[in-house]
């Protein structure tokens, strides 16, 4: 498989550049910056990406004048993100509507930041604290879209047994719940659990995300292990809002969520 080029290479290829023209090593311009190792290793080799601050902070030990901090701000948006969510992000910056059903986990949209550092140090094969670091901050920045003036209209189901995963522990699971139900009360977005008993049950074959867009299309979102896919034709999107309405219609009311919530809470 051809490996994909980004943003992130150029940037980190400049960094090298400016850093050789300075007369100092890769380990030399680390310890200036009071970072890894292998952390500057990893962004020189276009591997993990540059924060804002970071930037310029090279670009006033190197002299370079703001063009690292310029380089960085002009990246897009979706290369800020893992791969695997990098075209949902794209999506849900635009999306009028967000539908979204989870099995495993909390949805991100949904997720604090420490149920969040849970989820990414239990990835194997395991990242390292700054890689884990940068994703949290990633996507928090992804939940800036319930403060937008025009919200997007949202509602979620999520499995019972997803809330029932010890991820953090007690403390970061009784967070996500408090989490959950705060969000739960905004205006035009609204959660659904679906029990662990429920039969039938219409989303076996796995989670899924339908966006709407500002001409009013869907497109639906799908992921695996590693893999993501964008479905975007009329007859998938069909079907799968179809699944989408069956699956509201299994769970429970968003009231009766929003009382398990407090059931969980009052057990945590």
């Amino acid at each position: 498989m051809k490996k994909q080029v980004t943003s992130w290479h150029a940037v980190g290829a400049q960094i090298a550049h400016f850093r050789k023209w300075s007369g100092l090593t890769q380990t030399g311009l680390a310890d200036r910056l009071c970072v890894s190792h292998d952390k500057m290793a990893s962004i020189e080799q276009g591997r993990r990406p540059v924060d804002l601050a970071l930037a310029a902070r090279i670009d006033d030990l190197l002299e370079t004048k703001g063009v690292l901090a310029v380089a960085v701000a002009k990246v897009p948006k979706k290369e800020k993100y893992p791969l695997i969510v990098a075209d949902l992000v794209e999506f849900e910056e635009k999306a009028l509507t967000i539908l979204t059903y989870e099995q495993q986990t909390v949805p991100g949209l949904l997720q604090t930041p420490e149920y969040m550092r849970a989820v990414f140090d239990s990835s194997y094969p395991p990242v390292g604290d700054e890689t884990a670091e940068d994703w949290v901050n990633g996507h928090m920045d992804r939940q800036r879209i319930w403060t937008r003036e025009h919200p997007p209209w949202a509602h979620f189901i999520i499995e019972e047994a997803a809330l029932h995963k010890p991820v953090g522990g007690p403390e970061v699971m009784r967070g996500q719940y408090l989490r959950i139900l705060e969000l739960g009360r905004l205006h035009g977005l609204g959660v659904q659990i679906m029990l662990t008993k429920q039969w039938p049950h219409a989303g076996l074959a796995g989670p899924m995300v339908l966006l709407e867009n500002p001409d009013h299309d869907f497109v639906v979102f799908v992921e695996g292990h590693r893999v993501s896919t964008v479905l975007d034709s009329p007859e998938d999107v069909s079907n799968l809002h179809l699944k989408y309405g069956m699956l509201r219609s299994q769970a429970l009311s968003p009231d009766e969520s929003a009382r398990l919530l407090d059931g969980l809470l009052g057990a945590s």
